[in-house]
C-alpha cells in the first residue's frame, strides 16, 4: 500500500512569511493578520482539507543584517511587524476539533519553568493538540533586544538546549503522577501532595528545584517538531524530535536531509520510521495547467528582490547588499544559517547561482521546491518527491492568503484523495495520536 502523503500548512503571525513581496499581490490579504477571524478562517479550511497541523514559524528579532540596518525588513514587510504565535492557537482550536498547531518557541529566550506551563495549558486547552517546534534561534538582534551582546554560538546553543529539554521533560513527565489529580469533594482534596514531586534539577544553565505548575495535559509533552540540519541540529533531532522540517530546492538536497536524519535516529537507538518528515513547498494550481502557468507567472511579477535578499541575509548572517546581483554565492559558513547557502551548492555542484538567482528563487515559497500544474500534474510531482526522497509530507508554505490554501484543499487534496494517497478522515485523539497512533510519547 503506497504511503499517505501528509500536509502542514506553513504559517506566520505576520504580513510576509516565506514570499516576499506577495503580500502586495491585489488577492492577498495578508495584511489581515491581526483579525481574528483571517486565523479561524485559515483553521476551518486547512481542517477541511486534512491536514495534520498549521506549522507557526516564528523568530524574536528583525532581519537587519542586509545594509547592516532593518530598514528593507520594514519598508517591504519582511517577517516585520511580527506578533505572538502562541495567542493564535486558542483562537484557531475553539473553531476546529482536530487539527494540530505546532507553535514555535526559541529556546534560549524562554525558560524552561514558564515555557512548560504555558505549553501545558495550550495542551489543555486544545485537548492535545499542541506542537512545540524546538529552535535554536540565528538573529543576533534577538539576542541583543534581550541583553545579550549577541547569540550563542551555533554549538553552545545546542548544548543549552540539551539541557533545557532535560528541564522541561522532569517538568512535564516525572513531576505529577497520572493520579496526583484526585477531586475529591467530600474530603476537600483537590490533588494529593504526596503524588507531585519536585525535580531539584541544578545544571550548567537552570537551576529548577521545584515541581511543575500545572496538572497532567492530555500529551504531558507536546509533539515535538524540530528544524535544524546541521550536524549538531541532526543529533539533536535524533535524541528528541518526532517530525522533523527540512527545506531544499532539489531532490538530491532533500533526500540526503532526510536519509541523514533517518540513520542518526537509528544510531541513536529509535526506530528511523518513527520520524516524520515534512519538507517545505509551495504548489501553485488551478483547474487548468495553462490557468496555473498564467498564476505562477502573475505571482513572479510581485517578487520582491530587495525583500528576498533581506530575508536570505538575516537566515545566513552574510549582508548580500554588498555583492552586485550578478555576482555568484557560495556556501559561506556562519553561526546564523549554516544550511541556508549549502542547500543550493547541494542542489547541483556544477551550478553556480548568482545572487539575483537566488534571491528570485526564495522570493517565492522560500527554499523549497515550487510545483505548478493541474491537479493531476501537481499529485504526480507530490507523489514522486515523497517516493524519491523518503519524506512523509509537506510544511506547505503559501503565495497569496489564502488563496494558495484554498486552492490546494479544493483541487489538489481531492485528487490525491481519488488516488489513495491522502487521508479522507483523522483519527481520534491527540496530534500525537494522529500521527503515531499513540497519547504519550
Amino acid at each position: 500500500m503506497p504511503k499517505l502523503i501528509r500536509f502542514n500548512a506553513f504559517q506566520m503571525n505576520t504580513v510576509s512569511h516565506q514570499s516576499p513581496g506577495l503580500w502586495t499581490h491585489p488577492r492577498d490579504n495578508s495584511h489581515r493578520y491581526t483579525d481574528p477571524d483571517h486565523w479561524t478562517e485559515l483553521a476551518q479550511l486547512l481542517e477541511r482539507g486534512r491536514f495534520d497541523a498549521i506549522f507557526l514559524a516564528d523568530v524574536l528579532g528583525v532581519y537587519d543584517v542586509y545594509q547592516g540596518n532593518a530598514d528593507a525588513a520594514l519598508r517591504h514587510a519582511v517577517q516585520a511587524p511580527l506578533n505572538d504565535p502562541l495567542a493564535l492557537v486558542p483562537l484557531m482550536s475553539q473553531v476546529t476539533r482536530h487539527l494540530g498547531f505546532g507553535v514555535t518557541c526559541a529556546l534560549p529566550y524562554e525558560h524552561p519553568y514558564t515555557f512548560a506551563r504555558r505549553m501545558s495549558t495550550l495542551d489543555h486547552l486544545t485537548r492535545g493538540r499542541i506542537g512545540w517546534n524546538i529552535v535554536t534561534g540565528y538573529l543576533d538582534s534577538a539576542a541583543r533586544n534581550l541583553g545579550m551582546n549577541q547569540q550563542l554560538s551555533h554549538d553552545e546553543r545546542y548544548d543549552l538546549a540539551d539541557e533545557y529539554m532535560e528541564v522541561v521533560y522532569k517538568l512535564w513527565e516525572q513531576s505529577w503522577d497520572d493520579d496526583a489529580v484526585v477531586n475529591d469533594k467530600e474530603r476537600g482534596v483537590y490533588t494529593d501532595p504526596s503524588r507531585v514531586h519536585p525535580i531539584n534539577h541544578e545544571g550548567r544553565f537552570y537551576k529548577v528545584p521545584g515541581f511543575h505548575l500545572s496538572e497532567p495535559s492530555p500529551q504531558r509533552t507536546p509533539l515535538l517538531y524540530q528544524a535544524g540540519t546541521s550536524p549538531r541540529g541532526t543529533a539533536f533531532a535524533a535524541r528528541h524530535a518526532e517530525c522533523t522540517f527540512v527545506s531544499g530546492p532539489s531532490k538530491k538536497v532533500v533526500k540526503k536531509y532526510a536519509d541523514d536524519l533517518r540513520a542518526a535516529v537509528r544510531a541513536a537507538g529509535r526506530d528511523g520510521g518513527d520520524l516524520k518528515i515534512y519538507a517545505q513547498a509551495l504548489i501553485i494550481t488551478a483547474p487548468t495547467e495553462a490557468e496555473a502557468r498564467a498564476k505562477h507567472e502573475e505571482y513572479k511579477r510581485h517578487i520582491d528582490i530587495e525583500a528576498a535578499l533581506a530575508l536570505l541575509s538575516g537566515w545566513t548572517g552574510v549582508d548580500f547588499s554588498r555583492f552586485p546581483l550578478d555576482a555568484t554565492i557560495e556556501y559561506i559558513d556562519s553561526d546564523a544559517g549554516r544550511s541556508a547557502l549549502a542547500s543550493f551548492s547541494q542542489a547541483d555542484p556544477d551550478r553556480k547561482w548568482t545572487v539575483r538567482e537566488a534571491a528570485e528563487f526564495i522570493g517565492l515559497g522560500g527554499r523549497g521546491p515550487v510545483l505548478v500544474g493541474d491537479p493531476r500534474q501537481v499529485a504526480d510531482q507530490l507523489e514522486s518527491w515523497l517516493d524519491d526522497t523518503g519524506i512523509d509530507g509537506f510544511n506547505l508554505a503559501f503565495a497569496v492568503a489564502h488563496e494558495s490554501m484554498r486552492d490546494v484543499v479544493d483541487l489538489v487534496v481531492p485528487e490525491l484523495q481519488q488516488r489513495g494517497r491522502y487521508q479522507r478522515d483523522y483519527s481520534p485523539g491527540t496530534l500525537r495520536h494522529q500521527l503515531f497512533g499513540r497519547n504519550r510519547r
